[in-house]
């Protein structure tokens, strides 16, 4: 249950929350900083598929190049594992080790939905045969699935893998993941490619205040959504003495780190073009800091998720490449004025993502 906020604690309004999260999300100015030194701060970038990470960067870093994130993630620094949410994220080697241990008890809850087509299996022994496969060389999952079935021959094949995918810190190497290269997903233990043993499991306080610094002011079913963890309160009310707080509209009760930047609601928001599955529309149980609610499910279909349009802070529209042109599908009409940000935004992201490629804009309204 969400708690609410003692009446003295002064209220953050909408767009108070949205300009305050921008600036956490580096989406107000770009960041002079490096890719590597971004994806710790922003505490990974949700990675299902491999570009959506390099349009977050592009975004949000001042002078990105694709292959400021590709190097670092060839020379490993930077990995793509499965983390928060059981979604694939790619973290920078230091995450990868620390989180992965800590959202463990998450996994372990996951695979009880697949108990029935493990019957039989230890699932001690299938982590330690699983290690043993991919650290003798990476493979592929169906590669995986087929050496786990001839060891339990009677147990679901889905469920093997889900198992492994669990039960062990598995990352994509490369040149998976690499922009401008193919290959597919291939699998290794996060130890065994980054040469270093996992860490112990953390206590979660310093995550707590690292997701703050990324993605507050925030509650803690904010935070329990964003990591896909329970029981966290007492962790925020542990960390309480050096925490101020707030209220949202409904009297939510927020936290937030004493110094981290708060501007006004007026303040400036540039458009900026997201990839899929961006972080910003994904961490908060309340996204309307976001996306506002009359676009509140127009930004998904099914599963998948659309690029997405931010016009003055708040998810606007929609975006994709298609037929050599950058088609942009506001929601609503745009004033003249928002409609030339976003071609100076759009043209600015297509030199730094599609040099010397030629595409053209395009503007339509999404329907529905």
């Amino acid at each position: 249950m969400t708690s609410k906020a003692s009446t003295t604690a002064p209220v953050l309004g909408i767009r108070a929350l949205n300009r305050a999260t921008l600036a956490r999300q580096l989406l107000l100015r770009r960041a002079p900083m490096s890719a590597e030194d971004a994806v710790a701060h922003l505490v990974g970038l949700q990675a299902q598929n491999v570009k959506p990470p390099y349009y977050a960067l592009a975004a949000r870093l001042d002078g990105f190049r694709p292959g400021d994130l590709a190097a670092p993630m060839a020379d490993r620094r930077v990995v793509r594992i499965v983390t928060l949410r059981s979604t694939i994220h790619t973290h920078t080697a230091d995450d990868a080790l620390t989180l992965r241990p800590l959202v463990q008890a998450a996994r372990d809850r996951e695979l009880r939905t697949f108990r029935k087509g493990l019957a039989g299996v230890d699932l001690d022994r299938l982590a330690v045969v699983a290690r043993e496969l991919v650290e003798a060389e990476p493979r592929t999952m169906g590669e995986l699935r087929q050496a786990l079935l001839a060891e339990w021959p009677d147990a679901d094949p889905q469920a093997l893998s889900v198992a492994a995918r669990c039960r062990l810190p598995l990352v994509q190497v490369t040149p998976r993941g690499l922009w401008g290269r193919s290959g597919q997903v291939t699998l290794t233990t996060a130890e065994h490619w980054l040469g270093r043993p996992a860490r112990p499991v953390p206590a979660p306080d310093d995550t707590v205040l690292r997701y703050l610094a990324a993605f507050g002011p925030a509650s803690v079913k904010d935070m329990q959504v964003w990591a896909g963890l329970t029981r966290l309160r007492d962790v925020f009310e542990r960390l309480r003495p050096g925490l101020v707080t707030f209220r949202d509209p409904d009297g939510t009760e927020l936290f937030d780190l004493p110094d981290a930047p708060r501007p006004g609601p007026d303040t400036p928001a540039p458009p900026r073009f997201l990839p899929e599955f961006d972080n910003l529309l994904l961490s908060h149980a309340d996204r309307s800091r976001v996306v506002p609610p009359e676009h509140k499910g127009r930004t998904w279909r099914g599963n998948m998720a659309y690029r997405t349009l931010l016009v003055d802070g708040f998810v606007a529209g929609l975006w994709k490449l298609e037929d050599g042109a950058l088609v942009v599908e506001a929601f609503d009409r745009l004033t003249a004025a928002r409609r030339d940000e976003v071609l100076e935004e759009g043209t600015r992201m297509l030199a730094v993502m599609h040099p010397g490629e030629g595409h053209d804009i395009r503007f339509g309204t999404v329907r529905g």
